[in-house]
Order: structure tokens, then C-alpha cells, then sequence
């Protein structure tokens, strides 16, 4: 179904995209909600006018409709029914949106899961919000959920007809999780996770419904999942094969590191190499790839989770944004604008509390990689500046909660959204100028990961740089004394650095009552000293 709001739901939709300046300053009253309500969607059909008229044909109609009701808004004393009038024609302005010029979007249809608690040591039973909907907590990859058990299944949205009952276009048989899509570049196929009794799987299915096959193939207790495509058809994906544990969890849990591996699931190869759990490999416009890592190793054990970039092979591994911040706590599923390598959006979550779920921001790395620097606007929240606030459970009580953006410009966002505590699950049409427009919500279920049936640039790789055939790695060091740890150290002070190689624990090995109990919680060795330059470089 559509969805249709009533005043009150209108209302309640205002007050939350509201930023909270302007909600203080109009005292959230019904009028003055309405009135901020009336400029954001004047600000959003001006700018689609200003930037594609041509393919915006009705965009002076819809400006003098609004000025219609504008004007009752401001010269009635009886404003009923005008919530119901602005949102009817907010849908259809909006909806008329250039950037909407395909026919499908890709969801996945999820019933909420039922509690209840597993034997296995290494699946959650948790309460926290996201838990019911098939997502790990923050702390957690897909290992510690339960395998069967899930009404779910891969569907085709209608945007001729969003009215349209739902195309299943897959479905477990055995009550499997199924999800975590990555559409081909080409828009022919696509992957996603599917779950059995055995373990965790990758498969692939062409747009249409055919050509089911499964690509994963490793040993029965290793896990794949949260895979994407490269542009020369090989495959990055998320693997429990390291058979490493989260130490916080004491061994229980086990850690996703990425891998890579060709189109039939051959010549796997381990490309990070991290204590804890790299999520969300996506492929950015200059062919690197880009994904979240949960930073855990011999620093604080809290609140440090980095956005990453590496080449395909796996060399040039760095972080873009996050790096020693202590906010924002977690950018979950980034997705790169168009054509920008710099500009993403991203899911703003805390370390604790509700799962992988929370504000929906852009981030510009060109603008600043720490603290609050690159995030330039929260969605919904025009003109309310981001405040760095440094708490576990930082979202938790925050509306409207986002999860699964997809970027059709820099300007508008197709996004699952639940805007209150009330609220189902659904696909929304977000954009930077604070309108938030259903697409569809299905009763009793959630709608998630909106994907656009449509072909996208390919990027051209990096030039491959691993030498397979060797057994060691060499160190290109541009100076110790860059960065704030060094600051005020004169250069040539220091003289040597001792290179050391951290050992991870293994499942029911790992934590701080097994390894350094009070102290570091994985197993340290030197594996030498090496001489500095005088500038602070080094080689080795």
C-alpha cells in the first residue's frame, strides 16, 4: 500500500524532520509546522526547476498550487484538511522527480523475527530495536543470527504503479535469511545472502528471476555474506574464514574480515586482515573499495569505528574519515554520490543500543575526516547544525530512524525509513531540503534496501600491485612526526621504531580473561627494530 497520512500523521512527520532550532523557535505549533512544511517542499520544486526543467515540465504548476495553499494557510483561522492537501501535493511534486526515470526498485521484504533464544552460543537474542529485523547488532556480523526462521524474501517495487502489489522475485525455501543485495553494474543481476541450517551463503539471481546459483563455496563453518561486485566481475565479500573472535565477547562471536574471489566463487583470497569486523564493501567512482572497519586493536575499546578505502587487491589500505573521533560513533552502509569519490551518505549510529540503524547524513572526506568536520548535513535536520556528542547509546532516542540509503543524486536519496516508534518500516523519497516522501510500506512487514533497476557507470581499477609469490610486504613510512602524537617533538629525535605484529583470538579464545587480563586484549610480538631517517621516513 501506498500509505496515506492523516493530520496527525502529517504533523507528527513535520515535527520530526523539524530541526530542532526552528522547532524551538516556532514553539511546534500545528500553523508553524505547516508553514516550515510549505518551504520545504517550495525549496525542493524550486531547485528541481533551477537544475532540469526540461524533464520538470509541471514544476510551475505545482509552485502555484502551493502558493494557493500558502495563502489559505496564512489568511484562514480554520486550517483542516490543508495537512492532507500539502501532502498530497508534496507526493506529486516530488514523485515527478527526474532523477526517479526508472521502472523497478529492488526491496527486500522482511516480517519482524520471532524472539526467542538459540542454543547456539554464537546466534543474539537480543530486544534492542533492529534485532527482529535480521540486523547484528553493532558489535556483531551476520554469524550471530539465527539462521532459519525468517518470512522474508527479494521483491520488485513498482514506480509506475507504487500502488501495484509487490513482484516476489525470490524467496528461501527453508525459512532462510535472505538480503544484503549488490545489483551488477550492468543492472542483469545480482548478488545477496541466504542462510540455511549449514551456514552462511552468497548467491546470485538474474533481475528477472532466473539463473539462481550459488557463488560462495567454502566449508561448511565458515560463513559468507555482505558481498559486492567489482568492476571486472570479481567479487569483494565479508568471511568468518579468519576464524577469529570479537575479545569483548569473549570468543563467542565471530569476526568478518573481507575477502575477494572470482565470479564462480574461486581463488579466495584474504584482503583485510583486522581484529574485528569489516562491513559494507561498496565500490567507490575511482575503482577503490570502500567499507566500514570497527577499530578495536590496542586502543580504546569503544566508540572507534573508521570508514576505509583500499584498492581492490587490498594494498593501500586507509582511513577517510574517523580515525582516533570519538564521534560520530559509527557510519554504517555508505554509498558514494554520483560520480563523487569524496561525498557519501551514511547511516549515523552509536556503539551500543539499536542495530545499525540511526541518522541519515551526508559526509564530504574533501572537507575534514574527524570528529564532525566532513559531515555536512543531517537528513531531515536543514539548518540545525551537527553537534558532536560523545555517548554509547548515541541514537537511540532519535526520529526518524534511517537504514539502506541509495543515492540517486546529491540532492535525493531513496532510503528505508521508519519516522516514529509507531511506524512501519518503509521506502522513502529523502532529499536535503528536509521532505520526506513515502513510496511504499507494506503492513505487518518492513521494507528494506531500495535498489534501482538500472545500469551504472563502470569504474575503472587500480593497476593490481601483490606480488603473490611472496611472503613479505614492504613499508613506505612518510613521517613519524606528522599528525598530532608527535606534536612539539623536534624531528631527529626520534631514532628507531619497533615493528610489531598482533596475533588475534580464535573463537573461545579471545578476551580479556584469556589474553593480557586488564590490559591488551590480543597477543603482541616483535618482529624487529628498524632505523628512522632523519625527517621521519622509513623504508623496510
Amino acid at each position: 500500500m501506498i500509505g496515506r497520512c492523516p493530520l496527525a500523521a502529517a504533523l507528527a512527520v513535520a515535527i520530526l524532520s523539524l530541526p530542532v532550532a526552528a522547532a524551538e523557535e516556532k514553539g511546534g505549533s500545528e500553523r508553524a509546522l505547516l508553514e516550515y512544511r510549505c518551504g520545504t517542499v517550495r525549496a525542493a520544486i524550486e531547485d528541481l526547476i533551477a537544475t532540469d526543467a526540461s524533464r520538470y515540465p509541471k514544476g510551475r504548476e505545482y509552485l502555484r498550487r502551493l502558493d494557493k495553499l500558502s495563502g489559505v494557510l496564512r489568511n484562514s483561522v480554520r486550517i483542516e484538511g490543508l495537512a492532507d492537501s500539502l501532502e498530497q501535493l508534496q507526493r506529486e511534486a516530488l514523485l515527478a522527480n527526474p532523477r526517479l526515470d526508472f521502472d523497478r526498485v529492488l526491496v527486500v521484504k522482511r516480517k519482524a523475527l520471532r524472539h526467542f533464544r538459540p542454543k547456539d552460543t554464537r546466534i543474539s537474542f537480543s530486544r534492542e530495536p533492529g534485532a527482529d529485523l535480521g540486523l547484528p547488532s553493532n558489535h556483531e556480523c551476520n554469524s550471530s543470527l539465527p539462521r532459519e526462521g525468517y518470512d522474508n524474501e527479494l521483491a520488485v517495487l513498482s514506480l509506475v504503479d507504487p500502488r501495484a502489489a509487490l513482484v516476489p522475485l525470490y524467496r528461501p525455501k527453508s525459512g532462510g535469511y535472505v538480503g544484503e543485495m549488490d545489483l551488477h553494474w550492468d543492472a542483469d543481476r545480482l548478488l545477496f545472502t541466504q542462510s540455511d541450517r549449514t551456514n552462511w551463503k552468497l548467491w546470485e539471481i538474474r533481475a528477472e528471476g532466473t539463473g539462481l546459483r550459488q557463488v560462495s563455496q567454502m566449508p561448511d563453518d565458515v560463513d559468507s555474506f555482505d558481498a559486492c561486485y567489482l568492476p571486472d566481475g570479481r567479487i569483494v565479500f565479508g568471511s568468518t574464514a579468519s576464524y577469529q573472535a570479537v575479545p569483548c565477547w569473549h570468543g563467542l562471536k565471530w569476526v568478518s574480515n573481507l575477502y575477494l574471489m572470482n565470479a564462480d566463487g574461486s581463488g579466495v583470497r584474504q584482503l583485510c586482515f583486522d581484529q574485528d569486523h569489516d562491513l559494507h564493501p561498496c565500490v567507490l567512482p575511482n575503482g577503490q573499495v570502500l567499507y566500514h572497519r570497527w577499530d578495536y586493536t590496542g586502543i580504546s575499546h569503544i566508540f572507534l569505528r573508521q570508514l576505509m578505502v583500499m584498492n581492490p587487491d587490498g594494498t593501500n589500505q586507509h582511513a577517510i574519515y574517523g580515525s582516533n573521533s570519538w564521534f560520530p560513533n559509527s557510519l554504517y552502509f555508505p554509498q558514494p554520490l554520483p560520480g563523487s569519490s569524496d561525498k557519501l551518505i551514511c547511516i549515523l549510529s552509536g556503539y551500543h543500543g539499536v542495530h545499525k540503524m540511526g541518522q541519515l547524513v551526508l559526509v564530504d572526506t574533501s572537507r575534514g575526516w574527524f570528529e564532525e568536520s566532513g559531515l555536512i548535513q543531517r537528513i531531515s535536520g536543514r539548518g540545525d547544525p551537527i553537534r558532536p556528542k560523545i555517548a554509547d547509546n548515541l541514537v537511540d532516542g532519535d526520529w526518524p530512524r534511517f537504514l539502506h540509503p541509495y543515492p540517486l543524486s546529491d540532492k535525493h536519496f531513496l532510503v528505508a525509513c521508519q519516522p516514529d516508534a509507531t511506524s512501519s518500516w518503509g521506502i522513502y523519497l529523502a532529499d536535503v531540503f528536509d521532505n520526506l516522501v513515502l513510496i511504499r510500506e507494506e503492513p505487518g512487514y518492513a521494507l528494506l534496501e531500495p535498489v534501482p533497476v538500472m545500469k551504472r557507470p563502470r569504474p575503472a581499477l587500480p593497476a593490481e600491485r601483490v606480488d603473490l609469490a611472496r611472503k613479505d610486504g614492504t613499508v613506505y613510512l612518510h613521517s613519524v612526526y606528522a599528525g598530532p602524537g608527535l606534536a612539539g617533538v623536534p624531528r631527529g629525535t626520534v631514532k628507531s621504531l619497533r615493528v610489531i605484529a598482533y596475533h588475534f583470538g580464535y573463537p573461545g579464545l579471545a578476551g580479556p580473561d584469556r589474553i593480557g587480563y586488564g590490559g591488551p586484549w590480543e597477543v603482541m610480538r616483535i618482529l624487529g627494530t628498524v632505523p628512522l631517517e632523519e625527517d621521519g621516513s622509513a623504508t623496510f
